[in-house]
């Protein structure tokens, strides 16, 4: 059968100025994949267990400190059942879907469902910047919150801490201590501490971790200290890692 061809333009935000960045997909059938790949969860409460990575091409944000900038275009066109069949040609029980920003795609909602029906644990990992309440209950999410040297934390969806569970996660990637003090007055204004785990995650090779341990332990608080695993493992610049 011939699908019919849709376009979905986002907005991409620069530091000055927008522009739009169409991803050509098939439906809501077919998604653009940068990458598929079986490793350890290098993030999350998670971190350190196997898991099969989707990775979703395009994203409407431009962190500073971005280090997965080749998701922002590169992709090949895959079916929802193609990346089911991959995830269980892995013989992964969990499946973590992450981007670029996964939420940009119409299909994505269902692939998370056609996961969980397969019988995984599924996870997405989203920037924070589109509501996540299309998302099942049963998918553990993983939301950023963008601090303000990410440069992008105008666009974070404030709505998105309302609907949080006890299985999602928040997160905070901190530049330096002025984002980690900004971070604490989100976590305390919007009682994150009482709605899901909350994560600290200092910019690989800016922040020591010892400086972010000491912050978090000063702040008496239960933060998760939040270290990129996968870049101590494989080192900064790997992929499919």
């Amino acid at each position: 059968m011939r699908l019919k061809k849709y376009e979905i333009s986002v907005k991409v935000y620069f530091n000055i100025l927008p522009t739009t960045l169409t991803i050509i997909c098939l439906s809501t059938m077919s998604l653009l994949v940068n990458e598929t790949f079986y490793s350890l969860l290098g993030e999350s409460i998670y971190a350190g267990e196997p898991a099969f990575f989707i990775r979703l091409t395009g994203c409407n944000l431009r962190c500073k400190y971005c280090d997965t900038p080749y998701a922002f275009e590169e992709g090949e066109k895959m079916s929802v059942a193609e990346l089911v069949k991959a995830a269980r040609a892995s013989r992964a029980t969990q499946v973590l879907v992450t981007g670029g920003e996964p939420l940009l795609q119409p299909a994505t909602v269902r692939l998370l469902d056609r996961l969980l029906a397969a019988g995984f644990t599924v996870m997405v990992e989203t920037n924070g910047s589109l509501p996540i309440h299309q998302v099942s209950d049963e998918v553990y999410r993983i939301v950023d919150i963008k601090c303000p040297s990410s440069e992008m934390s105008r666009h974070n969806y404030w709505a998105n801490l309302e609907v949080l569970t006890v299985r999602d996660q928040v997160k905070f990637v901190i530049s330096d201590q002025d984002d980690f003090i900004w971070a604490l007055a989100v976590i305390k204004g919007y009682h994150l501490l009482a709605r899901a785990p909350v994560l600290i995650s200092p910019v690989f090779g800016k922040v020591e971790p010892k400086d972010a341990a000491t912050w978090i332990l000063n702040s008496r608080l239960p933060l998760r200290l939040n270290l990129q695993l996968h870049k101590y493992i494989w080192g900064p610049e790997a992929r499919g890692v």
